[in-house]
């Protein structure tokens, strides 16, 4: 396309015609618009501008509480009056999460009120527990005992010296040792089944019930039942106790009993001389219950650097102490096996610490 053709301004005329006069039209559009609209905000202050809006919306405040609580008119009849309580209704269930939120703010607003009249009037309510049952109880962790990253012994490096080598390879082999003696010294599981032979034809009639047995049974309970019963026919003839017999038993029982009085005051009198004594065994007793229990929370305290405490069915196994033989050392990092431990290191660790239930072992098939 080609070029516009500029108009000609050889003449007063035409120069005035060509003139553009836009820019004068929006400014004066500009202005009646500032002056119907209350003047230039160019020529107003910024405290004319902008201000803060201190007063309350309490309209739009009744009708956020009117839109939270919804109460039928049967409900609010009988909330009036403090000594009728409301009945339920089963329209109420859609907001009941809004009701219990909005009667927990009042009773703490209540609360609240009633705090502040206590300090005003300087009395207080010594048998008030709320607060206490309203503390929340953070359980706090205990820190392991065990470190998160465990130095390995000098034996176990790339180029260890060879007394340090030697001690670790010695309590690795220990270690091992102690598990095979472990298995074969132990004691044998119990079978769940026992393995039975045949019985031979002449041990059989030692094994069999003699078929008379029964018999001579009956015949013998038959002649205890006949006697009893002869015995109870036969008249019980009592022998008559004389004046002379009755008398020397009471005078026995009395003696008796005074010997039985005399004895418990020995004892008595035996167990008074032997108080220092007992006091000595009490105090050797409590001596021997408190170093008991140094020697139990010593060695518990142990247990836990070593191992964890049992959280579920199975027993932390330690990992197998990572030493080199004393072929395979070459003095080099770059003629090492590779070998993929640093995983299997971390589950054990975290095992170890008792922040994982450790597992049972699973064997690749």
């Amino acid at each position: 396309m080609g070029k516009k053709a500029k108009g000609s301004r050889k003449g007063k005329k035409a120069w005035r015609a060509n003139i553009s006069t836009q820019d004068i039209e929006d400014f004066f559009e500009k202005s009646t618009k500032d002056a119907l609209s209350g003047g230039s905000l160019h020529a107003l202050s910024s405290d004319s501008l902008f201000f803060e809006d201190k007063s309350k919306d309490l309209a739009v405040k009744k009708k956020i509480e009117k839109h939270r609580e919804k109460v039928l008119h049967c409900d609010s009849l009988l909330q009036k009056n403090r000594f009728v309580m409301p009945v339920p209704s089963s329209t109420l269930k859609k907001c009941s999460k809004n009701r219990k939120v909005v009667s927990k703010m009042k009773e703490s607003n209540q609360d609240d009120h009633k705090d502040d009249s206590m300090l005003a009037s300087g009395m207080f309510d010594l048998w008030d527990d709320k607060d206490e049952d309203n503390k929340k109880v953070n359980k706090v962790s205990k820190p392991s005992l065990i470190p998160a990253v465990e130095v390995d012994p000098p034996g176990c490096s790339f180029n260890p010296s060879f007394e340090s080598h030697q001690d670790t390879l010695a309590s690795a082999v220990a270690v091992e040792m102690q598990k095979i003696y472990k298995n074969e010294l132990g004691p044998e599981p119990v079978p769940l089944t026992v393995p039975g032979e045949a019985i031979a034809e002449e041990d059989r009639y030692f094994l069999d019930v003699d078929g008379g047995s029964d018999d001579d049974e009956s015949q013998l309970e038959n002649e205890g039942e006949n006697e009893d019963a002869e015995s109870e026919k036969r008249p019980i003839r009592m022998k008559r106790v004389t004046r002379v017999e009755l008398n020397k038993r009471a005078k026995r029982k009395d003696q008796l009993r005074k010997e039985a009085e005399s004895k418990k005051l020995e004892e008595f009198s035996k167990e008074i001389d032997s108080i220092p004594e007992i006091i000595q065994e009490i105090e050797k007793e409590d001596e021997e219950k408190k170093r008991r229990h140094l020697r139990r929370h010593v060695a518990k305290q142990e247990m836990l650097k070593a191992r964890p405490p049992r959280f579920g069915k199975h027993k932390f196994e330690p990992a197998p102490v990572q030493v080199l033989l004393s072929e395979e050392i070459t003095g080099s990092i770059r003629k090492l096996k590779g070998c993929c431990t640093l995983i299997k290191d971390r589950y054990k660790s975290l095992e170890k610490r008792g922040l994982i239930v450790p597992t049972a072992k699973t064997r690749r098939k």
